[in-house]
C-alpha cells in the first residue's frame, strides 16, 4: 500500500510503499477514504510532538473509510461496513476500564498512542524495518490495521470525507465541552485559538446554550469562520496581551465562566486563567510539551478559579461519535463548512502546505474517492 511516511532525516512526508499485514486477533483492516490534517500531524511534521518520535512514522490521525477484511474475534464489525477512526479505543478490562472511567484507560492496549499494539509490534514494515502508524492510526495510508475498540460503526449514507476529522478535531473540541468543562446553558465562554479544535469549542458551546462566545485569534479569516460557528465576540490579537485582556474586560467585567486556551501557549494560558471570573474554569487543550512547568498567578486561584487539562476532550469513541453524528444530522453541528479545502492522495505535500498556512480550519485528504 501507499502510505505518506516521515523519516528521521525528513520534514517532509513521502508517499512510499509500506507492507501491511493481515488483522490479528481482534483487529480489522480498514480501506481508507478520507483523513483530515490537523495541528497535531503539523506537530509531528515539525518535530514539536511527543508522539510520533518512532521512524519512520505514518502520518494521519482523523481517518474514515470501510472494512475491508477482521481479524478472528471480531464481533461488532464485518466487511463493507462504514468506520469512524478513533485515536484511542479503551481495553475494557484494566483498573479504570473495569471502574467506569474508560477514558482514563491504561492497559498495555494504550500502546496504540506510540503506534504498537499491546506486544509493541505493528502491522507495516518497509525493507523489514517497523512502520508506525500515528497514534495508531495512521489515516494518510491506502489501509489501516487497528483494534475493534478504535472503530466506530457509522451509516453508510454519511459523508465519509466529513466525518473522518471527527475522530479529533470535533470529538476533542466538543468533548472540552460536554466532558471536561461541562459548560452550562448561559454561561460566558472565551476560546483563545481558532483553528479546527477551537472552532468545534466554541460550536459546543454554542450548542451547550452558552449565552456569549468571546473567539481570540491573531488571524481574521478564522475568526470570520468562528463568527459562523456561533461566536458572539470576536477579538483580533495584534500581539500585545494588556489589549486582549481590555477588550474581554470589557465584554465581561467580572470574568467569564469558561476559558479555553487552544494554542499549547504558556503564556495564552496564564492569560486564559485570568479571563475567567471567581469559580471560574480554564481548560487547556493545545500541545504544550509534557515536561514542561505551567503558571499562573496564586493570587487568582484563591477566587476558586480552577486550571483543568485535556487529552482528546475526555473520549470515549463510542459515546463521542454517535453523539457527534446525531447532532449533524440534526443540523445541530457544522462539519461541512469547516471544509476548507480537499486534496487528492498524490497531492499530499500540498496538502501538508496548505494546512500549514492555516488560513481555513480544516484540510482534508481524499484517499479514495471511490468510496466517497
Amino acid at each position: 500500500m501507499r502510505a505518506a511516511l516521515l523519516h528521521h532525516d525528513s520534514h517532509t512526508p513521502r508517499l512510499e510503499e509500506v507492507a501491511v499485514e493481515e488483522p490479528r486477533f481482534g483487529e480489522v483492516l480498514v480501506r481508507i477514504a478520507a483523513s483530515g490534517i490537523c495541528g497535531s500531524d503539523l506537530h509531528v511534521v515539525h518535530n514539536r510532538s511527543n508522539v510520533g518520535k518512532d521512524r519512520p512514522v505514518i502520518l494521519g490521525h482523523e481517518g474514515a473509510g470501510v472494512v475491508e477484511a477482521v481479524g478472528p474475534g471480531v464481533r461488532d464489525l464485518k466487511r463493507g461496513d462504514h468506520v469512524v477512526m478513533a485515536m484511542f479505543g479503551p481495553c475494557g478490562h484494566c483498573d479504570q476500564c473495569n471502574s467506569g472511567k474508560l477514558q482514563f484507560c491504561d492497559g498495555p492496549e494504550f500502546k496504540s498512542a506510540v503506534g504498537r499494539m499491546a506486544d509493541d509490534s505493528t502491522r507495516f514494515s518497509q525493507d523489514g524495518r517497523m512502520v508506525f502508524p500515528m497514534v495508531g492510526v495512521g489515516s494518510l495510508a491506502e489501509y489501516a490495521v487497528m483494534r475493534e475498540a478504535m472503530l466506530v460503526k457509522v451509516a453508510p449514507h454519511l459523508p465519509l470525507d466529513r466525518l473522518c476529522f471527527c475522530a479529533c478535531s470535533v470529538t476533542t473540541g466538543l468533548g472540552a465541552v460536554f466532558n471536561v468543562a461541562r459548560v452550562t446553558p448561559g454561561a460566558s465562554v472565551a476560546v483563545i485559538g481558532c483553528g479546527g479544535v477551537g472552532l468545534n469549542v466554541i460550536q459546543g458551546s454554542r450548542i451547550a446554550g452558552a449565552s456569549r462566545i468571546i473567539a481570540i485569534d491573531t488571524n481574521r479569516a478564522k475568526l470570520d469562520i468562528a463568527s459562523n460557528m456561533g461566536a458572539t465576540d470576536l477579538i483580533q490579537s495584534g500581539g500585545d496581551p494588556a489589549e486582549v485582556d481590555a477588550a474581554v474586560k470589557a465584554l465581561e467585567p467580572r470574568g467569564v465562566d469558561f476559558a479555553f486556551e487552544v494554542v499549547g501557549n504558556h503564556a495564552l494560558i496564564r492569560q486564559a486563567v485570568g479571563f475567567t471570573g471567581r469559580g471560574g474554569t480554564t481548560v487547556m487543550i493545545g500541545g504544550v510539551p509534557w515536561a514542561s512547568d505551567v503558571s499562573v498567578n496564586a493570587g487568582l486561584l484563591f477566587g476558586e478559579r480552577k486550571l483543568m487539562g485535556c487529552l482528546g476532550g475526555g473520549n470515549i469513541p463510542g459515546r463521542e461519535i454517535p453523539r457527534i453524528v446525531g447532532l449533524y444530522e440534526r443540523g445541530m453541528l457544522k462539519l461541512d463548512e469547516l471544509v476548507g479545502k480537499t486534496f487528492d492522495f498524490n497531492d499530499i505535500g500540498e496538502a501538508i502546505a496548505e494546512a500549514d498556512r492555516a488560513q481555513t480550519a480544516k484540510t482534508v485528504v481524499a484517499i479514495d474517492r471511490a468510496l466517497l
